[in-house]
């Protein structure tokens, strides 16, 4: 069985304080966890191919193009109300 001396052991190695109450909630819900996985240790998976996916579900990517719009940089520039040096926007830093 999981004590409580253990979930504190576990719980300052993992530097996660708990409480007195968190101790004795966790003490029974890890002494289940591991019976489960007792359970789980009786099952025979030699032979068996590891999977991290199961779904088949890929990706969607697309090949990044360079679409030319219908106003120039020149136009879009004069759009903005930000101040524009050497043709780019000057905006403020996002770090500090």
């Amino acid at each position: 069985m999981i004590d409580e001396s253990t979930v504190r052991h576990v719980s300052k190695l993992a530097r996660i304080d708990l409480t007195d109450g968190e101790v004795r909630k966790f003490s029974g819900q890890l002494e289940k966890v591991f019976g489960y996985m007792e359970i789980l240790n009786e099952v025979d998976v030699l032979g068996a191919a590891e999977t991290s996916q199961v779904t088949g579900l890929k990706n969607v990517t697309e090949k990044d193009e360079i679409v030319r719009g219908q106003a120039g940089r020149g136009e879009l520039l004069k759009c903005t109300e930000l101040p524009v040096d050497s043709n780019q926007i000057r905006v403020s830093r996002a770090v500090k």
